[in-house]
Parts: C-alpha cells; structure tokens; sequence
C-alpha cells in the first residue's frame, strides 16, 4: 500500500507543487485547504484511532508503525495560518488522542520560539517557507523511517524504464537506447515525470510545477525550451520521437 499523506496548505499553488512532488516519489497525496476540511478529514481516524487504543492493551514488542494502523494518514503536512482551524490546534488534537502520526509544519513564521512551541506542541518538524522541495521530500522520508515505515521512494520503482529508455531515480541517471543522456536538473525530472505516467498527457504548468518546483510562471515558453533541449539529446539514440507534443494541452510519451 501506497504511504498515506495528508498536505493542509491554503495555498492552492503551495499545495499543489508539494503534493505534485511527493507523488513523484510514489506517495498517496490528500489535499486540504482549509484547517476545517483538514479537521473533517482527521476526525473519523482520530475517534477511530481513541477508540481502538482503550479497547487494546499495546503489547510491548509492538511496532510503532502499528500505532497508526488504524489513522488515515502515514504522515501529515500542515501550514499554521489556516482559514477555520489554525495548524497549532490540529497538532494538538492529533496529539491528545494519541495518533503517532509524524508531522511536519512549513510556516512562514522564523523566530526560534515559533519553532520551539510547536515541537513542545507535538509537531515532529519545522520547515520554514519559502523551502526547497527535495528538502521536504528528505524530511518526510526521515520522518517515515523514525515510525517504521518502508518509504514510498523505496518502495516505489527506482529504476524506470520505457521501451529503450532506463531512468534511475536514486542514482540520477538516464540512458537512452543503451547510451548514456547527460541531462540537467530539470531534463531530468521531465523526463522522471513522464515515465512514471507515460500514459498521461501532462499540462505545461503541471511540468513546470513538478519540475521546478515552483508556482507556474505562466510562460509555456520556458517548458517548451527544455522539452527541446531533451529531444536534441536524445536525438543521437534514436528515440526523440518518444515525446509527443499534444497541441493545446502538452506534452506526453507515446509507445
């Protein structure tokens, strides 16, 4: 199964780059926008979860993983300044009824105090905004191992592959047609998101978004650069053409 994480950002750009970057990493994404949707979200685990805790007795060698067995989510990431209930006030339910649920805070609060009451609070990390988004991929990764969990990274493929195109997400190499493509960054990650989807068309904002890890800068130019940039590397193997562009839409990988 899939890891389970729930992001609570009233941001829709915020939201949609972080849950668009951890689903690349093989991660199950629920998006909230409000602390209200979130609260509705988390209640149902929450009575579920007090409620199997009084009717069980731990045993000592239980795994800690075990604890959350019956929680919605593997993992959580939440904004403070939330539009219903604040980020501060779902840590905390999370924590009185006892969810062993690892979570992270992005805020753009700074000051040492903010961070230090929201550990003190229950929150298992602090990251401040603006962040890097492979940070925050490192960050939810080292949070899952302190639970127990196999990490969706690990657990989803590392290595793709597409008729005769090999991508190793770990070791960050790309070969195509047997011969190995020198590709940037951001090449790379294109590339990484079309072979992890390779039937779907994805939107120039959709890419530049994944890719970049930044809000659209609603200049299609900029994608359309790089897809080119691509398809001249590849072009010495034979496989340019593994790349369709989908006019009016974008960009997609065709068998």
């Amino acid at each position: 199964m899939a890891t389970r994480v729930l992001i609570i950002e009233d941001d829709a750009d915020i939201n949609q780059i972080v849950a668009t970057r951890l689903e690349r990493d093989g991660y199950l994404c629920t998006q909230a926008f409000s602390g209200s949707e979130a609260k509705l979200l988390l209640e149902r685990g929450l009575e579920a979860h007090a409620a199997n805790t009084h009717a069980h007795t731990p045993r000592p060698d239980s795994h800690a993983a075990d604890k959350t067995e019956d929680f919605p989510f593997d993992l959580i990431i939440s904004d403070l300044m939330l539009p219903g209930t604040t980020g501060e006030e779902l840590v905390a339910a999370i924590r009185e009824h006892g969810a062993d649920v690892p979570v992270i805070v992005i805020s753009a609060r700074t000051t040492a105090a903010d961070k230090i009451d929201l550990l003190r609070l229950g929150a298992d990390d602090y990251l401040t905004k603006p962040f890097d988004l492979d940070e925050l991929a490192a960050r939810v990764e080292v949070q899952l191992r302190h639970r127990g969990h196999i990490v969706a990274a690990s657990g989803a493929k590392s290595t793709l592959r597409f008729r005769e195109w090999e991508l190793d997400h770990e070791a960050r190499t790309f070969t195509a047609a047997g011969t190995p493509v020198d590709l940037t960054r951001i090449e790379f990650n294109i590339v990484e998101m079309l072979m992890r989807h390779p039937k779907r068309v994805f939107t120039k904002q959709e890419l530049f978004e994944g890719a970049w890890g930044e809000p659209y800068a609603a200049d299609a130019n900029t994608v359309n650069v790089h897809v080119s940039n691509i398809r001249t590397k590849l072009k010495p193997t034979g496989t340019a053409d593994y790349i369709k562009t989908v006019w009016g839409m974008g960009f997609k990988l065709v068998g």
